[in-house]
């Protein structure tokens, strides 16, 4: 019986962690809706270095672009083809101003966006959640979304994520918005 109550504890642990992950995640379509319907409530950060956007695109309807990774274009990773990306040092605390800047605590809704969801929009939540934020979510593939699994464009950031679904973007950057250290 002890083994039972034993293995259905773990069991019940086990669904609890992975419910928790998955209450991080928002589609693109529910941050949009949610940042229409109650915009002044939450604050809505784009963790991308600002040169990224610069090429890839840029959504005004975020509320601060404050960069969870910075690229340190003087180390080159020969071995990955691309320079290096460290943690912004200020992330949290540019997090923390902007809330105050908006009349909000570290209590409130906080979505975080990067270019695919996992490598720097899901890290940066839980960054902040560390940190003492304590509601945290992001956009579950990001920005660009994910690459085509195969056809002529296999590999092609034209698989969900928010340009994908047709929400609003551009070219043009906010500069009132765009980070600047």
């Amino acid at each position: 019986m002890k083994h039972l109550v034993f293995g259905f504890l773990i069991a019940f642990a086990l669904s609890f962690n992975t419910q928790a992950e998955d209450a991080l995640s928002l589609t693109p379509q529910q941050t949009y809706d949610m940042v229409q319907e109650q915009g002044d409530e939450i604050l809505f950060v784009d963790v991308r270095d600002p040169v990224e956007i610069m090429f890839i695109g840029y959504t005004d309807a975020i509320d601060k672009n404050i960069p969870f990774k910075l690229v340190d274009r003087s180390e080159f990773l020969a071995d990955k083809g691309r320079f290096a990306m460290n943690t912004n040092p200020d992330f949290a605390a540019d997090v923390e101003k902007a809330l105050k800047e908006k009349g909000l605590n570290k209590d409130a809704l906080i979505i975080t966006m990067c270019r695919s969801g996992s490598t720097r929009g899901k890290p940066s939540a839980e960054y902040l959640l560390e940190r003492g934020f304590t509601n945290v979510k992001y956009i579950d593939n990001g920005f660009q979304g994910g690459g085509a699994k195969d056809g002529k464009k296999k590999g092609m950031r034209i698989v969900s994520g928010w340009q994908n679904d047709g929400l609003p973007w551009s070219m043009t950057l906010n500069p009132e918005k765009i980070y600047r250290p």
